[in-house]
């Protein structure tokens, strides 16, 4: 059974750090992209991150380039998305997505919350 795991959202100040995780179970993680989407109240899903296979070269939303990592993990089958300099327009629901190359093949966490609020 596919899972994705998103965990380490929360509340944080402007300016504030927080990590996100997203553990990966019932494919072979290795083998996958891997992408961090979000989706604040009343827009679309937008991607954020966005890491490849077999490079692992990184891509980042204009919004969030020079604060946000993206990294990944194969040994612990775990994608994380650090986010450094937090503003309100932050806030939203984060995504794990992982696609397999090539494919149309893609897996959806159920998400984890984000709110940058002082």
């Amino acid at each position: 059974q596919v899972q994705l795991v998103e965990s380490g959202g929360g509340l944080v100040q402007p300016g504030g750090s927080l990590r996100l995780s997203c553990a990966a179970s019932g494919f072979t993680f290795s083998d996958y992209h891997m992408s961090w989407y979000r989706q604040a109240p009343g827009k679309e899903r937008e991607i954020v991150a966005f890491i490849n296979r077999p490079y692992d070269t990184t891509n980042y939303a204009d919004s969030v380039k020079g604060r946000f990592t993206i990294s990944r993990d194969d040994a612990k089958n775990t994608v994380y998305l650090q986010m450094n300099s937090l503003e309100s327009e932050d806030t939203a629901v984060y995504y794990c997505n992982a696609r397999r190359p090539f494919t149309n093949v893609d897996y959806w966490g159920q998400g984890t919350q984000v709110t940058v609020s002082s």
